[in-house]
């Protein structure tokens, strides 16, 4: 099993891999990540691990905001000294919350969790996360609301053909090939939207499977869409998230 830890105190990050490496199963270290800067470049250039250990409070900000600049598809055990912020890691791929100072039988438990969640899903994580605990059922928009000059406009959910995220931004744009500014983030939209409907092909575009026209191989086994309306950026999707993505496609 491989494993990256994201933990800004060095002392910390190398009590907590010593730690790791005592458990009965000793997963590989293969990465340790001090800032938000850090994880996005380095799980933007390599594929996900199995697992994150991951602190909260980083030296350049909460490691909430690495989910708005990647996509993480693992799961994840948030190691922190707060208990302020649980129910929010449990939106971010979390099986569990652990307090530091770090108890080795708390570590053993929590990747015996990960284990048992893990073979009776066979790595399916998506199940894996409904399994965990989410019992609260989202409520999904089937309008949304967006301003246009001094007006403001209904939009319905289904004519919606993608989000986007640009320059700090996140457009709409609808079937018709209408561009709308938005004032939420891609994570929370991603939230409020029928993920049977829509999919987050990757960290800049959440796409109506509608709207995808063409699917095409790519490098590195990675896949390129062609969507309508067009754009001129090309929608690449991870080869990582492949496979995932494959699956919500042929349902």
């Amino acid at each position: 099993m491989k494993v990256v830890i994201i933990e800004d105190e060095t002392p910390a990050a190398d009590k907590l891999q010593k730690a790791i490496q005592k458990t009965d199963k000793a997963p590989e270290v293969i990465a340790i990540l001090q800032s938000v800067h850090a994880a996005v470049q380095w799980f933007s250039e390599n594929p996900a691990p199995d697992l994150i250990f991951m602190d909260i409070e980083l030296t350049d900000g909460h490691s909430f905001s690495i989910f708005e600049k990647v996509n993480i598809t693992c799961p994840i055990i948030f190691i922190t000294a707060y208990d302020d912020y649980w129910q929010t890691a449990f939106e971010y791929n979390s099986i569990d919350y652990l307090l530091k100072p770090l108890k080795q039988e708390k570590l053993e438990a929590a990747l015996q969790k990960y284990d048992k969640l893990k073979r009776h899903f066979n790595d399916n994580f998506q199940q894996l996360m409904k399994y965990r605990g989410d019992t609260q059922e989202p409520v999904l928009k089937k309008r949304m609301l967006v301003k246009k000059g001094s007006d403001y406009v209904s939009v319905i959910i289904s004519d919606i053909a993608y989000f986007y995220a640009t320059h700090k931004l996140i457009c709409l744009v609808d079937k018709e090939g209408r561009k709308f500014i938005l004032d939420q983030s891609l994570s929370e939209i991603e939230k409020q939207v029928d993920p049977a409907l829509f999919y987050r092909v990757n960290r800049k575009y959440l796409v109506n499977m509608n709207a995808i026209k063409r699917i095409r191989t790519y490098p590195k086994s990675k896949l390129l869409l062609e969507i309508d309306p067009p754009i001129e950026e090309e929608i690449i999707i991870s080869q990582e998230n492949v496979m995932a993505f494959k699956e919500w496609m042929d349902r």
